[in-house]
């Protein structure tokens, strides 16, 4: 690729970025821009300043995306009930769309002539990134050091950085430190002993989450308020959507909530084997399917479930800007108009448990669905035509002969 003279670069402070930070100034002989994006992953956004620094990077961007993050992104994805392969919560792949957005709009206010990113050839990323960054800046130029490089190891990278005199922080004595990922949403850990998928993980690794053994043994109980599908107050007190998922992630982690352990099926054709700690999205996935559970028509509830594996899938793999997704979160956002109330939970040692629900849109009749006399609301014989009618096409065949078994 020719005629690169200033590249933005997605960068986190850790071992792939700052490597390629000074790979592509090597490589290109051009400036490069760091674009690093504070999305709640605490200590490491001021640390990458200083990184950055050090390497004689003079446009550097650090932006606190949170609110944005998790108001237009989380919580949307969240509406839907989202979940990846049944297990996933999606912790990674809702903040690609967001860093592809901005590292689209940095290259324009800088007149940079390209990005780049530290997505492995073999990842997930790389596609999210790209597919983002041509939906909204179709002539973008791309570079992905992963695919052209030699460093393709976690050692190589640590030995590049010892000839460079880059500072990488290290997890354990001389080894590499695993690949991470975080956000306000979760943590990801992939490389290092968890590359067997038989291997159980350090407990030393988590850094969110309490082990389920050692949460307290007396129970949390928290009440989360809903607007339209989304949480706007926790035990009575108004909080921004951040500051709801910052603090479900604290109280969650503490009861030892939001560990997973999955081997997924990548984009790419491989199975990939990563842990996630993902406490506040735990709680949020239990409690707003709670909440819906009183207040969504039945059809309109199965439709968004049929739907949400569909939905599921486009963000994994990187379409949050293509028109289909835009299409269901049409749908998705449409069908929580009524989706208000509140839900009361218990955390106890690992599991989310309901113990409550309410709402003034709610559609659970208690005078209909009591077990005692109902004085007439409902008339049991309407029943029996009801179930001839959704039989008829089943007797219509078992009298021809058809056989069910």
């Amino acid at each position: 690729m020719s005629g690169i003279n200033k590249v933005v670069l997605a960068y986190s402070g850790g071992l792939d970025t700052s490597v390629i930070a000074k790979w592509l100034n090597e490589t290109y002989d051009c400036e490069v821009v760091t674009f690093t994006a504070d999305l709640g992953q605490g200590g490491e956004v001021e640390p990458a300043r200083a990184k950055a620094q050090a390497m004689g990077i003079k446009e550097i961007f650090i932006e606190d995306l949170r609110e944005e993050f998790v108001r237009d992104f989380v919580f949307p994805m969240f509406r839907a009930n989202t979940l990846y392969e049944g297990e996933y919560l999606l912790g990674t792949s809702i903040a690609r769309p967001l860093i592809a957005k901005r590292l689209v709009e940095i290259a324009d206010a800088t007149g940079a002539d390209a990005i780049s990113h530290g997505a492995t050839g073999k990842g997930n990323d790389q596609v999210r990134f790209e597919l983002g960054a041509y939906a909204l800046k179709p002539g973008v130029k791309v570079i992905a050091p992963w695919r052209d490089w030699d460093l393709n190891s976690r050692e190589k990278l640590m030995a590049y950085c010892e000839k460079h005199s880059i500072a990488v922080d290290k997890k354990r004595g001389t080894k590499s430190p695993y690949s991470m990922d975080a956000n306000l949403l979760h943590i990801s850990y992939e490389g290092d002993l968890l590359e067997d998928p038989g291997a159980e993980p350090e407990e030393d690794m988590w850094l969110w989450t309490v082990s389920p053994e050692n949460a307290p043994d007396t129970p949390t109980y928290i009440e989360l308020e809903y607007v339209k599908g989304d949480i706007v107050a926790i035990d009575g007190e108004k909080m921004s959507p951040a500051t709801v998922l910052e603090t479900l992630n604290k109280v969650a982690g503490a009861n030892g909530i939001g560990r997973s352990d999955i081997v997924e099926n990548r984009y790419v054709g491989m199975k990939s084997r990563g842990c996630y700690e993902t406490p506040g999205g735990t709680v949020m996935l239990k409690a707003h399917r709670a909440i819906e559970s009183i207040t969504l028509d039945r059809e309109l509830a199965h439709l968004k479930d049929d739907l949400m594996p569909r939905y599921a899938t486009l963000i994994y793999n990187g379409y949050w800007w293509s028109p289909e997704r835009l299409a269901m979160q049409q749908l998705i956002d449409y069908s929580q108009n009524y989706v208000n109330g509140t839900v009361r939970l218990k955390l106890y040692k690992g599991n989310v448990i309901v113990v409550g629900r309410q709402s003034a849109d709610s559609l659970f009749d208690m005078k209909i669905a009591t077990f005692e006399d109902d004085a007439g609301a409902y008339d049991q014989a309407d029943a029996a035509g009801f179930i001839k009618l959704n039989a008829l096409r089943m007797r219509i065949a078992a009298g021809k002969g058809r056989k069910f078994k």
